[in-house]
């Protein structure tokens, strides 16, 4: 306790900014340009990075190995994410703010894309692409108008819900019996590593779902702890950062679990495979060889 209180240091006394007074609709936890004159929340801005480095790595990956081009515009979408979050909490600007909040709507409908245009012809697959632009576009006009925080929140959850129960669907009513026909000995292996990434996405999205409840319900509490503590320690209860790193982290093993299945049920699990080690590395599918080559200079 000593050495935490001999290493505090003590937030700016001024709360104005560069940017000057907030525009947006929402306003988090951590308190407006209490660390920089320039950034109205360090913390918060500071925490995307994790979409920057896994956007990236993801949308390296997908190129260098030939994955379904799909998965381009979904790591895109990721990316751009991470910096329309960055520049809405480094100005609390109401533009800034939507280039958060519909790149999520967007990217998640591509995800839907992916998900229920699995094993159906062309003309189904344009159906449905036609169906989740114009659900996109309503979403964006009635939000312009609505400007209600609480619409977002509920379709991105809609949303997202809706794509991962796609999702079981495929795992359990297309994939399993695709790998008990092809090579029956390995299906259930397969099924576990499938399924342990999907839960593993799940369960660290709705840790931070969890944590960004907590913060926004218990933020006079939380403020007074974080001005006992100072900086840096005060860091640690940043909630709405922690969302963004776990959302970042959840929302990639999500987008790998997608890719990774979409390689199964094109029969491509004896060229590729899942480089992962769960909680504990970044999953990423790569060629065998390529593992196999990494093994062996370990």
């Amino acid at each position: 306790m000593a050495l935490a209180s001999a290493f505090q240091i003590p937030y700016r006394e001024a709360r104005t900014g560069f940017w000057g007074e907030q525009t947006s609709t929402l306003n988090w936890c951590e308190e407006d340009y209490n660390i920089s004159y320039y950034c109205a929340e360090v913390i918060n801005t500071l925490t995307n990075l994790v979409f920057m480095y896994l956007g990236f790595k993801g949308l390296r990956n997908v190129i260098k190995y030939a994955h379904s081009k799909v998965f381009i515009l979904v790591f895109l979408g990721y990316i751009v994410v991470g910096l329309g979050s960055m520049a809405f909490h480094t100005t609390l600007k109401y533009e800034m703010q939507l280039a958060d909040e519909l790149p999520m709507i967007y990217t998640v409908c591509i995800l839907a894309f992916v998900a229920f245009g699995t094993n159906r012809s062309p003309a189904v697959k344009g159906l449905i692409a036609v169906f989740l632009l114009g659900l996109a576009t309503f979403i964006t006009v009635y939000y312009l108008y609505a400007k209600d925080p609480v619409f977002h929140q509920v379709a991105y959850g809609l949303l997202t819900a809706s794509t991962i129960f796609r999702g079981f669907y495929i795992l359990e009513g297309v994939l399993r019996p695709a790998f008990k026909k092809r090579n029956p000995a390995t299906c259930d292996q397969r099924m576990k590593e499938i399924w342990t990434l999907a839960l593993t996405g799940i369960f660290m999205f709705l840790a931070g779902f969890l944590i960004w409840n907590i913060d926004n319900v218990f933020c006079h509490h939380i403020t007074q702890t974080k001005q006992r503590v100072l900086l840096p320690w005060a860091i640690i209860f940043e909630g709405h950062g922690w969302w963004h790193i776990l959302t970042g982290l959840g929302a990639y093993h999500m987008i790998l679990w997608r890719l990774w299945s979409n390689c199964c049920l094109e029969g491509k699990e004896d060229e590729f495979m899942l480089d992962w080690r769960p909680l504990r590395t970044i999953p990423q599918v790569v060629p065998r060889t390529k593992r196999t080559a990494h093994l062996k200079t370990q």
